[in-house]
């Protein structure tokens, strides 16, 4: 399908030149990350910290807001670039970080140093210290009702990325509060459903093995869509030295087909933290999920980090996502933005519990949420979880 993929380059309607920018963005992003993470995992953990709320946070994370930031400033012009994300430089600026601190500005650079590979400009000299952190600390927006926001999360999924499992890239445009624009870079994921079987590890150590074949160990996705298109696209992740060239065996991907829920597979979170797993295993059974009672069959849960579950749902690997906070959770924008566009235009439907859409409008919090997060394959699919929810909710423990 690759060849039917809209050159962005080419294409003159509405945020394409953004969509453009966007997903080389990431693409660039998705390669920091995988450099990051192969020496985090083969070392200690000196180069992680932990914030207020004692969740991890990486170079990675700090080195991703810093390029995204100079990148969309330097295109599209500072004054003009609002961006919301998730880090601060508040840790990295205090003294005992200045390892940490010297470790992202060095990593901000070589990725900038590669800019040219995806079709993006590189700075004339290296960054400096003090540009690196402002470009983190202009990703102060909040959000809102009226004008443009870019929406990113530069690490999602951070403890997977820190045991060398799943986690994602993810980056939106919101215009006057809905999302336009959606790319969503998982440089874990393989591209070939089959290898979802097997621990990216077990990968890693075939592809030092043999040389990797494009048709079948490409390993990291990048999906982008925007708003109205009713298309969604999946592209390889760049390997090597190799250049991005459009349109990079793009291909369309969609939702599965499936609504009977016997037959549905499931998308769970690996972390319970700051799920409420006992009333999502309670609707399990009252839907007529069967996924506990065939561990070896499609039904088994597809357990992955992150955002990467709704790029499972958008090409087809599973069919429902339900997420339902524990008390005092608030969801945040950018946990969710790219992920629930790109499902949408690949055919999907993405509510809250009580099957209203998600407002992005109202800040960095997904303020008015019903009780959860719905994600399925299809309308009939969904309205089946919604019915069952209601059914379900009095006798829960929320």
């Amino acid at each position: 399908m690759g060849s039917n993929c809209p050159d962005l380059a080419m294409d003159n309607s509405k945020y394409s030149e953004e969509l453009a920018v966007a997903v080389r963005i990431v693409h660039m992003a998705c390669c920091l990350c995988r450099r990051v993470q192969e020496k985090l995992v083969s070392a200690n953990n000196e180069q992680m910290k932990s914030k207020d709320d004692d969740s991890p946070v990486t170079v990675a994370d700090w080195s991703v807001q810093a390029t995204v930031s100079w990148i969309l400033a330097e295109v599209f012009g500072s004054q003009n670039v609002s961006i919301v994300a998730e880090e601060e430089i508040q840790t990295l600026s205090k003294p005992d970080s200045a390892d940490l601190l010297e470790a992202v500005v060095n990593t901000v650079n070589e990725c900038l140093s590669d800019a040219p590979k995806f079709g993006l400009k590189r700075p004339d000299d290296a960054l400096r210290t003090s540009q690196v952190l402002d470009a983190i600390s202009r990703c102060n927006s909040t959000g809102g009702p009226d004008g443009r926001h870019w929406i990113l999360d530069p690490v999602d999924g951070t403890l997977g990325f820190v045991r060398g499992d799943q986690y994602a890239v993810a980056l939106a445009l919101i215009e006057d509060g809905k999302v336009v624009i959606g790319v969503l870079g998982c440089p874990n994921y393989p591209m070939k459903k089959e290898w979802l079987n097997y621990h990216h590890k077990f990968y890693q150590a075939m592809s030092k093995q043999s040389p990797p074949a494009s048709d079948s160990w490409e390993k990291g996705c990048v999906m982008y869509t925007k708003k109205g298109s009713g298309e969604a696209w999946m592209q390889p992740m760049v390997q090597g030295n190799e250049k991005l060239e459009w349109p990079n065996s793009a291909r369309l991907i969609k939702v599965s087909s499936i609504d009977d829920p016997a037959m549905a597979t499931l998308c769970e979170p690996v972390e319970k933290a700051n799920s409420n797993h006992s009333f999502t295993k309670g609707l399990v059974y009252s839907v007529g999920l069967n996924i506990f009672l065939h561990p070896n069959g499609r039904n088994q849960p597809l357990r992955v980090y992150s955002m990467v579950k709704y790029a499972a749902i958008a090409r087809g690997d599973a069919e429902i996502y339900m997420k339902f906070a524990r008390a005092g959770y608030k969801e945040k924008i950018w946990d969710h933005a790219a992920g629930v566009l790109i499902v949408e235009e690949a055919g999907g439907v993405v509510t809250d519990a009580g099957g209203h859409p998600l407002d992005f409008s109202r800040g960095i919090y997904l303020e008015g949420l019903d009780r959860g997060i719905i994600v399925c394959s299809g309308a009939a699919l969904h309205d089946k979880i919604i019915g069952a929810v209601y059914a379900s909710w009095e006798s829960s423990n929320l």
